[in-house]
């Protein structure tokens, strides 16, 4: 179970997080010196080198976000140029892109965080430039609405790349491409001009996840504890019935992959932020803010509390809580994460999505009167981030690539890099587990400089 220190300070994680920029500017640099385009994105790290791998388009975002937000950190214009001329080049067909559920990850990385400069006046203003933001966010908002399977009673759900049977858990942290379209004014068209609203299939969406592929403890089935998180939910395409919980990257349906529980509670906390920054008349029609806000926080404190529960003591997890080696490591949870083990591998971009959602639900209390709890988690996404942003997790060594190490892809598929003498992959990074450390680190400095809070859309 994670540890807290109650002593721990934000201003404490200054030095540890500009540390993290000093090192994350180097392997940008790195990388765009070597990689081909012609390769596709660069995905994993193999002996320290950013390689890519065929399945869908969705790291891409990563690569220049990443230079976008190094740019927020550092003021270099060199990274500006980095993160301009890749989104102008290799983004927009990723905003048209029909079969990927990965909008919000790609284009929200790297169009969003531009418009996010341009609005906070960090670049230099361009009418022209402003406008290519916001129509490819709009132009993806809507693609990303479009993936719909719909379960009847005005209910249902984007589908992954698995087809319109499958509801994934990462689809959560996409929904920021709707939320910033709707803000921009957009909507969804559909056959004899029908408008369909994208914050309404944003609600839908995350409320049918929240019933399917979130558990509660209230003993929907033999495996149903509160928090725990089902990778993928399949329905019957014929009559929108649900059939059973499944996972691909995942040990199996009744156990808990960690990355999917981090993006669950980082998809439903930064959402909680943005519908409590919405007018109220706009969620009205929808059973009103507090009604909506009140559910958003319930499925990010039961996901935040099993994360708390099941981690090791420094809050860097396992790839997955059933994992069938982690029985050979005796009471694991009981003492810091060990990445150099034989049995399992940890996953670091699993603590780098997580603490982000801790320290953005623990305000979202704060914010709402909670003061107690939201504090506390508050703690914990600091405590994850001590962790993780150091090392033996953070890279010093200039010639890897990756920034953040000990992340894994898909350990069921065994595509992830296992080093000569060990037996399960260990000491590579992945592109999102990279990128969400930065932004990590992008939040935790904005507090602690009492800067204008880092939010994905529009304030």
């Amino acid at each position: 179970m994670l540890r807290i220190d109650d002593q721990l300070q934000l201003q404490s994680l200054v030095p540890v997080v500009e540390r993290l920029f000093e090192l994350s500017g180097q392997k940008i640099l790195n990388l765009r010196r070597t990689w081909n385009p012609a390769k596709g994105s660069p995905v994993f790290t193999v002996h320290g080198v950013y390689a890519s791998r065929g399945w869908t388009e969705w790291t891409q975002g990563f690569q220049f976000g990443s230079a976008v937000i190094q740019y927020d950190v550092s003021g270099e214009k060199e990274f500006l140029a980095i993160g301009r001329e890749g989104t102008l080049r290799e983004m927009p067909r990723h905003v048209s892109h029909v079969g990927v559920h990965d909008h919000g990850f790609n284009t929200m990385s790297t169009c969003g965080n531009l418009l996010r400069l341009v609005g906070e006046k960090r670049i230099p203003y361009d009418e022209w430039e402003k406008n290519f933001y916001e129509l490819a966010i709009k132009v993806s908002g809507a693609v990303q609405a479009a993936r719909w399977t719909d379960i009847g009673d005005n209910q249902g759900y984007i589908y992954s790349f698995n087809g319109p049977h499958s509801l994934f858990a990462d689809t959560v942290r996409s929904l920021r491409v709707l939320a910033v379209a709707h803000q921009l004014g957009h909507v969804l068209m559909g056959e004899k001009d029908r408008r369909i609203s994208l914050l309404e299939r944003l609600l839908q969406h995350a409320e049918t996840t929240a019933r399917f592929n979130v558990y509660f403890g209230e003993g929907r089935d033999s495996f149903d504890v509160r928090g725990r998180v089902a990778h993928e939910s399949i329905f019957n395409t014929n009559d929108g019935s649900y059939r059973c919980p499944s996972t691909q990257q995942g040990y199996s349906p009744f156990s808990t992959w960690t990355r999917g529980l981090a993006w669950i509670l980082l998809g439903y906390a930064e959402e909680l932020e943005f519908l409590a920054a919405l007018p109220k008349d706009e969620l009205a029609p929808f059973g009103g803010t507090e009604k909506i806000l009140s559910a958003f926080r319930t499925v990010a404190q039961a996901a935040a509390d099993f994360y708390i529960k099941y981690s090791p003591t420094d809050g860097i997890p396992y790839w997955d809580t059933g994992a069938p080696g982690l029985s050979k490591l005796g009471n694991y949870l009981d003492r810091p994460a060990e990445p150099f083990n034989d049995s399992e591998p940890v996953d670091s971009s699993a603590a780098t999505i997580a603490a982000q959602g801790l320290i953005r639900l623990g305000n979202s209390l704060v914010s709402a009167g909670e003061k107690g709890s939201g504090e506390s988690y508050l703690r914990a996404g600091l405590a994850v981030a001590s962790r993780v942003l150091q090392e033996p997790y953070l890279s010093s060594d200039p010639n890897h690539q990756g920034l953040i190490l000990h992340s894994v892809y898909h350990r069921p598929n065994g595509w992830d890099y296992v080093p000569q003498g060990k037996k399960i992959p260990c000491g590579e990074s992945t592109m999102w587990g990279d990128y969400h450390a930065l932004e990590l680190g992008l939040l935790i400095l904005r507090m602690a400089k009492n800067s204008p809070y880092y939010t994905f859309y529009m304030t």
